[in-house]
């Protein structure tokens, strides 16, 4: 079927897929029959209303899928949509592993892509956590109290930087993992260095 917000630009991109061939084909069919622009972003298909990102066609080693960007404001009374992690707080996906799967859920996805048009006509956004909500491992509170200059420099740290370093520091089961993931950032933050800044 011809639509006219296809954009063939994307043609050449299906026709190289070695894998999720056929289900990329039926997925940029169902995203382009509700109405959304093709376009290229992030290096995955993507289709949007009136320049907003509705929906993404993503591929992995064991399925592809259908990432809605504000998926987290979805109803999902099917329950079909995924979180990909626990840090991920906006975006859902819809999974599959064959065309029959995306077949059987064809009329569901149509009314999730319709579902994400009116949130966006709404204008309606995630309520992201901040930085404050995230909790701080008290191994780095017990730092924080012995080197008042750690945490000063800590706090004077941008949020997403400050959010960076919480996330990895609280994600080791054992107390000592958490301790010498602190230990060896300690220099960085007292240079006022992000996670992933580099120290030149």
């Amino acid at each position: 079927m011809a639509y006219a917000n296809r954009n063939p630009k994307m043609d050449s991109y299906f026709n190289k897929l070695k894998k999720w061939k056929e289900e990329f084909a039926l997925l940029r069919e169902i995203a382009l029959g509700c109405g959304l622009t093709e376009d290229f972003k992030w290096m995955h298909p993507c289709y949007t209303f009136e320049d907003k990102n509705i929906v993404l066609i993503h591929g992995f080693k064991n399925y592809c899928a259908l990432l809605f960007p504000k998926g987290a404001l979805l109803k999902d009374p099917h329950g079909i949509l995924v979180r990909q992690t626990e840090k991920v707080q906006a975006a859902r996906q819809v999974r599959f592993t064959n065309v029959s799967e995306i077949l059987n859920l064809r009329s569901i996805l149509e009314a999730y892509i319709r579902e994400a048009v009116e949130i966006e006509k709404a204008g309606l956004k995630v309520e992201m956590k901040k930085v404050e909500d995230y909790p701080i491992p008290k191994e780095l509170e017990k730092k924080f109290a012995e080197l008042p200059a750690l945490k000063a420099a800590f706090e004077a740290l941008t949020p997403g930087r400050r959010k960076a370093y919480l996330l990895y520091f609280s994600e080791p089961k054992q107390s000592k993992t958490r301790e010498s993931r602190i230990e060896k950032y300690i220099p960085r933050i007292l240079d006022g260095l992000g996670l992933y800044d580099r120290g030149d």
